[in-house]
């Protein structure tokens, strides 16, 4: 046994693929960027960047803003928001109960895929939805 310190070899290749790996990741994320940016597509709009009615952005497709329409619609349904064409608000209870089994289906079927944050979100929305459908069938039940 020699009492020389083990030598250190440097291999450039991998150094260098590395560095090909890294300027390709970074392509790819400034490309995806612009995409989602509204820098448009084939047909001249992005996915992120279309606009909805009245010229407004649409929000970005993710599972929050799946979550977030789901629950509009269930409000909606509840009558906690007014229909925008009359100003008045009406409950459908049939409407409102469908969306939220549609939401327990998405819980349902999405159990431990998504992230804590995802997770919590839906868990939230269903209880606080869910305990506005119970108060608003129980205030429309008949007194005996």
């Amino acid at each position: 046994m020699s009492d020389e310190a083990p030598k250190i070899i440097v291999d450039d290749d991998w150094k260098t693929q590395a560095q090909a790996e890294k300027q390709k990741l970074t392509e790819q994320t400034k490309a995806r960027q612009q995409a989602e940016s509204g820098s448009g597509d084939a047909t001249g709009a992005s996915a992120a960047g279309a606009s909805g009615p009245g010229g407004r952005q649409m929000p970005a497709a993710s599972f929050e803003t799946l979550i977030s329409t789901m629950a509009t619609q269930a409000l909606f349904a509840l009558g906690e928001i007014p229909d925008p064409q009359t100003g008045q608000r009406m409950a459908h209870l049939d409407l409102a109960r469908h969306h939220l089994d549609m939401l327990g289906v998405i819980e349902e079927k999405t159990k431990d895929n998504l992230s804590k944050e995802e997770s919590d979100m839906l868990a939230t929305t269903l209880y606080e939805l869910r305990n506005r459908y119970v108060q608003l069938t129980m205030s429309q039940r008949p007194t005996a």
